[in-house]
């Protein structure tokens, strides 16, 4: 992807703060063998690039002063609660220096999985990025992931990705990417075809006992009371 900034002259908060009025955002650009620059870009034009996946995961373009260097996303500062990007930086890329970057993983068929489609297993997905280390030229816009082999209570591990050109320098070989668990569609055909038959008899057997334990509360008697004459001649008077 390719992007235009300007050289920005003035830093510091004040002329930070004109400078978004103005509908533009700073930044700053460094690494590699030159100083670090300050930079602005337009923030609609930047808003609107950052909804990309791409943007934050692979090698950009960048336009400054009629000069293209090659850059990578590394922060972005974001307004608590206004749509406003405060702030934006790149690192420089050196062809020969490998870097460390977290890649998104995209999982695909899973539907067509014999532990979705047959046994109705729920896939819930642990990671949704990682990160390796690797030369720019072998770094990937996205990592994708196979899951159309998966069997009912398989689970999908760190090692199962195939990375020649890549390491995976924070992560272990066990690590967990995917895992399968019994959704309550499947535990309720599981009982209603008489999977679990000692338990639901266990639980007829407690309520019976608990039904015995429970003692009814005796009839309150409600006889009318009788008044002699005497005290009818009273309430008379």
């Amino acid at each position: 992807m390719k992007f235009v900034a300007y050289e920005r002259a003035k830093q510091g908060t004040g002329a930070s703060r004109r400078l978004r009025i103005t509908g533009k955002t700073p930044g700053i650009v460094y690494g590699g063998e030159s100083q670090p620059q300050l930079i602005e870009i337009d923030h609609n034009a930047l808003w609107y690039a950052l909804k990309k996946e791409a943007f934050h995961s692979s090698i950009l373009e960048m336009d400054l002063a009629g000069t293209t260097t090659k850059v990578l996303l590394r922060d972005v500062q974001y307004h608590p609660f206004r749509q406003l990007v405060q702030h934006i930086d790149f690192q420089r890329v050196d062809a020969r220096t490998r870097m460390t970057v977290k890649v998104p993983l995209h999982y695909k068929g899973e539907e067509e999985s014999v532990a979705v489609k047959t046994d109705h297993n729920l896939v819930n997905h642990v990671m949704t990025e990682i990160e390796v280390s690797c030369l720019p030229a072998d770094l990937p816009e996205f990592i994708e992931v196979d899951l159309s082999g998966l069997t009912k209570n398989a689970t999908v591990h760190v090692n199962d990705i195939k990375l020649p050109k890549m390491e995976l320098p924070v992560y272990k070989p066990g690590m967990f990417l995917s895992y399968l668990k019994a959704t309550q569609a499947k535990r309720a055909s599981e009982k209603a075809a008489g999977g679990r038959p000692k338990i639901v008899a266990a639980r007829k057997k407690v309520a019976t006992d608990k039904a015995k334990w429970i003692k009814k509360p005796k009839p309150v008697e409600t006889t009318p009371k009788r008044f002699t004459l005497k005290e009818i001649g009273r309430a008379h008077v």
